[in-house]
């Protein structure tokens, strides 16, 4: 793994999903609602997000490709909620996987971003923008990176 060496980054660069400073802290509730979904979405610019349930544990998953679905089924996504339409596979990293292995599994299941456990509970995902980025060691704010 080449990374490039910067304050903060351990010596070696990054190892583990753990480590990575993320940008999806996105979580949907099984109940809200599609619509609300949809805009969420698009405002933070997130590919989609883990759905939990009222205990706060992991049962799917919901992407724009999901809220497309729906409405190439001609649904009406104010009358449907996140469970309605999210995938119900419950497929997650940990927060120790190595950062190889959350790349492998992304290109295996063909996904954009992986919900996390950490201490058991999915609290975020991990997007393929911050594994590259962490895999080549830059920081959070490329803009200020200088790039040799």
């Amino acid at each position: 793994m080449s990374t490039r060496t910067m304050p903060g980054v351990p010596a070696g660069g990054l190892k583990t999903v753990g480590q990575v400073h993320v940008t999806n802290s996105l979580l949907f509730g099984r109940t809200q609602n599609a619509m609300g979904v949809a805009v969420e979405l698009l405002s933070t610019h997130t590919p989609g997000a883990p759905v939990l349930d009222d205990r706060g544990e992991f049962i799917g998953f919901i992407s724009e490709f999901d809220v497309l679905r729906a409405l190439e089924a001609g649904k009406d996504l104010n009358q449907l909620t996140a469970e309605q339409i999210m995938v119900k596979d419950r497929i997650f990293v940990t927060d120790d996987t190595s950062i190889e292995d959350a790349v492998k599994l992304m290109e295996e299941k063909r996904l954009l971003n992986l919900p996390v456990k950490v201490n058991g509970k999915v609290t975020y995902s991990i997007t393929r923008h911050d594994l590259l980025r962490a895999w080549i060691g830059l920081g959070i704010d490329i803009e200020t990176d200088i790039v040799q």
